[in-house]
């Protein structure tokens, strides 16, 4: 018989397992979830791809022209352990057509190989599956003499092919899928985003859990930090949880850490930040009605990720907190944003948290610590939660626009600047022209005091506080007289 021009690709998903062990109503609630997530997804790339769905699978059927599209989608897509691509073809009623279209399509795989044929069959043929497998791989061995023979066990290559009654199936590739649950099954999230290593992998095992996640960014440093953790939330939404709308909240804390800096002693500091962070996080989840907060803390990681002190810090919320990196290393947690993607964005990201800890308490005393809140003004709390803007992951690809950087100098001799200091503590630079110090946490105040007339050079350890903070003094006031300084090493 001719060889039949293909011009769809066939799709079979087969399900994360633990779906399948569900009862009758939950699993076959994950199962529409998982189709209707598939609809809107793929839909987008091919309008006309179809589905059909059964028991313990998904098929779907593309135009040719989309088939790595689909296939990169249905790999990113929660719920999905398998995804196998398949030749489709009808009309399939013995077993000398299947022996012959199934040799047409394969042949060149077994070229110089060992294989073996295994097949599975729905229906009420006259025949079984293992005849299909014995018809086809002794076709295939008589017709291709350049093959190293059929292998039972442990063979080079495995021919897949399933019959669904006249139906037959192809599988041509098999792919892992992202496994977990199906986007939408388990409910609703906030994420306390900081957009380095760990928020952006917590948040992403929660996705790939079936949970819906929204976002909460603490802004201590100005638009292009925000700019930077607006551009990796939408990363992983587009790439593992488009199927949903979500929240983008932004919550100005720039006050909060000022205030923090006048009331509370310096090991308390970084306790007392996340404390505060859990608190305006509750208040915005309980208004969207969520249940849940998740933080990429790792125990003792950092100081105030010790068992005592994470305590103090879960002791200011009645939400249920969860920590999926709670026992993961640094390493782990990196490689696994290296195979997702977004190491890129956590590498250029500062970590604001550790910015304002000195000395910090590594086991800290509940009473101590309730000391240290009864002198925080909370209505600066107050004012950094009613000013919170919300906005959905989707649009916020409309506001990241490329803000620029700001203009690095290296070499002193070429101007008449004065530098500024941003680093916290009271240690100053000492360079070849004037020189002040102004805490970052001061700089939105303090700045404005200045004479406008002079050039300006921000200057802190690794170039990044002065960097994001130059450039939101720039966005918001429109200074023109401001760079960073960066000495070469």
């Amino acid at each position: 018989m001719d060889k039949i021009e293909v011009k769809t690709q066939k799709f079979i998903i087969k399900f994360f397992p633990e779906i399948m062990v569900k009862g009758t109503k939950a699993k076959r609630q994950m199962i529409d979830q998982l189709l209707g997530n598939l609809k809107k997804l793929l839909g987008k790339i091919d309008e006309s791809a179809s589905f059909k769905k059964f028991f313990d699978k998904i098929e779907v059927v593309c135009s040719i022209e989309y088939v790595t599209e689909i296939r990169l989608k249905l790999q990113e897509t929660p719920g999905i352990e398998v995804v196998q691509e398949a030749i489709q073809i009808d009309n399939m009623n013995s077993l000398d057509d299947i022996k012959v279209v199934v040799n047409e399509y394969m042949y060149k795989e077994i070229t110089g190989k060992t294989f073996v044929v295994r097949a599975k069959r729905t229906g009420t043929q006259d025949f079984k599956s293992t005849h299909i497998e014995q018809t086809v791989g002794g076709y295939m061995l008589a017709k291709n003499p350049e093959t190293k023979g059929v292998k039972l066990k442990d063979a080079e290559v495995t021919i897949n092919v399933e019959l669904v009654h006249s139906q037959l199936n192809i599988i041509t590739h098999k792919f892992r899928g992202l496994s977990g649950f199906p986007l939408g099954t388990q409910g609703d999230i906030l994420s306390l985003m900081s957009g380095g290593f760990d928020s952006t992998i917590a948040s992403y095992l929660m996705m790939k859990r079936g949970i819906k996640t929204h976002f909460v960014f603490f802004n201590l440093g100005g638009t292009a930090h925000e700019i930077g953790v607006k551009q990796v939330a939408y990363y992983l939404w587009n790439k593992f949880g488009s199927s949903h709308k979500v929240s983008f909240i932004t919550v100005p804390f720039e006050d909060v850490v000022t205030e923090i800096f006048k009331s509370t002693s310096e090991s308390y500091m970084g306790v007392t930040l996340k404390r505060l962070m859990l608190m305006a996080a509750e208040r915005l989840a309980d208004e969207r009605k969520i249940d849940a907060l998740v933080t990429g803390e790792s125990v003792a990681q950092v100081s105030s990720q010790t068992l005592r002190n994470l305590a103090l810090i879960d002791k200011v919320t009645n939400k249920l907190v969860l920590r999926p990196l709670a026992t993961m290393n640094k390493p782990e947690i990196m490689e696994m944003a290296a195979k997702i993607g977004t190491r890129r964005f956590a590498e250029a990201m500062p970590e604001y948290c550790g910015v304002i800890s000195k000395n910090p308490v590594t086991h800290g005393s509940y009473d101590r610590m309730e000391k240290e809140a009864k002198k925080f003004d909370y209505s600066v709390l107050d004012k950094a939660v009613e000013n919170a803007i919300e906005t959905e992951v989707d649009e916020v690809v409309n506001q990241i626009e490329d803000i620029g950087q700001v203009k690095v100098v290296n070499d002193l001799s070429g101007g008449d600047y004065t530098v500024i200091d941003i680093r916290q503590g009271d240690a100053c630079i000492e360079c070849d022209c004037e020189t002040l110090k102004i805490p970052f946490y001061n700089l939105k105040n303090e700045f404005k005091k200045l004479p406008q007339d002079k050039q300006y050079l921000f200057y802190c350890d690794k170039g990044i506080l002065s960097q994001l903070h130059a450039q939101y003094l720039i966005d918001s006031e429109n200074y023109t007289n401001i760079k960073v300084y960066r000495p070469l090493k």
